[in-house]
């Protein structure tokens, strides 16, 4: 009440009811009204929209930099008794994810603590960390601790997407929620897909840098101009919501709720999937089938590695758009569904030692988990808004607890990204011998179907079986 205050005191009146303060606060805003929306909201939503994505963008680049960093430090020097194992190599992978997914919470409360604008400017400037610390640790051939260290780091970019879904879902009406949702989440995801195409293009094309010495710190030093332009693009012309703001019992009406962790049971195994296999995607082809996939053009190094991320990201905002029409359970469900089919795919391809049906299977797999991702998204507030009451003040608690549950489900999701990178390291520990002299993921591939098939039996169960007792959404 006394933001608001302060608003009408200092602010100006730009629509019906909406005010615009110092620091680019905002009070009045309400989606839902017509007139507001057509004549302020829709374009103010937009703007926030587009700044957001490239900000994420960014974030999902460095939370996915180690995971085309570390095929390349071979080539870079780290041979004999500098190589890293296996074991390690999963480690530097997997655990920029495990960090990410424990500051999904976190970032997403300073949404409604700092302000949306406020906190992405932090958020973006944080990214300098990890990127400036990977290029001096790489740089000075740093050991297996220090590029841990610098691993850890790179868990900042994950925290990112919870803040901005956050942010995001606070501006948009619920008819267009799943579409602005899905759209912020895949122009996040897609830094993931730019970063795997990117790197290897950059590390090989520096002058006096050849395709076998590639300079690798460059992948680093790259980003440090374009976070600190998001980081201005965001202060000038993103906004902070005042209705953002969290109210007491919020996030614990979330953590209460049972739709919460069901939510987050089956997001894990989406975007668990999305991220984990984009982790590992690069390393598993170069170690299955080695040299394929991988090429020189013009004396620049190219990988086919970053497909998967790219049509996870770009299949994104469909399940949120089908899930507007024809319910988030069903997509939902036909995700996991043919997820398991892919995994199916992979084991069979692996087997075969068929680089083709490897690369099919994967690709099938990754743009189902980018669909079931946008679904559960717009999932998760149809199911808060249909527990609410009918007044106002009823509808914009639900939305807020929407919200919390938002960074909650994001947070378990992630998890995913760094429990698959482990249970491949397991698979290829466990399976290491004459037939397999580097171990398989054969048996990871079989267990991962099985949680796909249970996920999309609890999915039907809970939201979209007659008598269920939850209505379907």
């Amino acid at each position: 009440m006394a933001l608001a205050t302060d608003l009408e005191a200092g602010g100006r009146r730009v629509a019906p009811g909406v005010i615009i303060g110092p620091g680019r606060w905002i009070s009045g805003w309400n989606p839902e009204a017509p007139a507001q929306w057509e004549e302020f909201g829709r374009r103010t939503a937009q703007r926030n929209l587009a700044l957001s994505v490239f900000t994420e963008f960014l974030g999902f680049g460095v939370f996915a930099i180690w995971s085309v960093v570390v095929p390349l430090l071979p080539k870079y020097g780290y041979t004999g008794a500098s190589a890293l194992s296996d074991p390690q190599q999963f480690w530097l992978i997997s655990i920029p994810t495990l960090v990410g997914a424990s500051l999904r919470i976190p970032y997403s409360f300073m949404v409604t603590r700092f302000g949306g604008r406020n906190w992405t400017v932090v958020s973006a400037l944080l990214l300098l960390l990890p990127t400036i610390g990977l290029a001096l640790a790489i740089g000075q051939h740093a050991g297996f601790p220090v590029l841990l260290a610098m691993a850890t780091l790179a868990g900042v970019g994950g925290g990112n997407f919870a803040s901005s879904m956050t942010n995001i879902s606070f501006f948009y009406p619920a008819a267009e929620k799943g579409k602005a949702l899905g759209i912020n989440a895949a122009g996040g995801n897609l830094g993931t897909a730019a970063v795997q195409f990117a790197a290897p293009v950059i590390v090989t094309a520096g002058a006096g840098v050849s395709v076998g010495h590639p300079n690798v710190p460059v992948v680093g030093w790259v980003f440090v101009p374009l976070v600190v332009l998001a980081a201005i693009a965001a202060w000038l012309r993103m906004d902070n919501l005042a209705e953002a703001r969290s109210e007491p019992g919020t996030y614990a009406a979330a953590t209460r709720s049972r739709h919460t962790w069901i939510l987050s049971f089956i997001y894990f195994g989406t975007f668990g999937s999305f991220i984990g296999f984009s982790g590992v995607f690069p390393k598993l082809m170069n170690d299955a089938f080695p040299g394929r996939g991988t090429y020189a053009l013009l004396g620049v190094g190219m990988t086919m590695a970053f497909l998967g991320a790219l049509v996870g990201s770009m299949s994104r905002p469909l399940g949120g758009i089908v899930a507007d029409r024809v319910g988030g359970w069903r997509v939902t469900v036909g995700s996991f569904t043919a997820m398991a089919l892919g995994a199916a795919g992979v084991a069979i391809a692996l087997s075969a030692k068929s680089f083709g049906w490897f690369m099919v299977a994967f690709l099938w797999m990754f743009t189902w988990t980018g669909i079931g991702n946008g679904s559960i998204y717009r999932m998760i507030p149809a199911v808060f808004a249909r527990s609410a009451g009918s007044s106002t003040r009823e509808v914009a608690v639900a939305r807020k607890v929407a919200a919390g549950a938002i960074g909650i489900v994001g947070a378990v999701g992630a998890l995913g990204g760094f429990v698959i990178p482990q249970v491949f390291s397991l698979s290829k520990s466990a399976t290491h011998g004459a037939a397999h002299p580097t171990g398989t993921i054969v048996p990871a591939l079989w267990a991962i179907l099985a949680c796909y098939l249970l996920m999309a039996v609890v999915t039907w169960a809970v939201y979209g079986r007659k008598g269920s007792g939850t209505e379907p959404v």
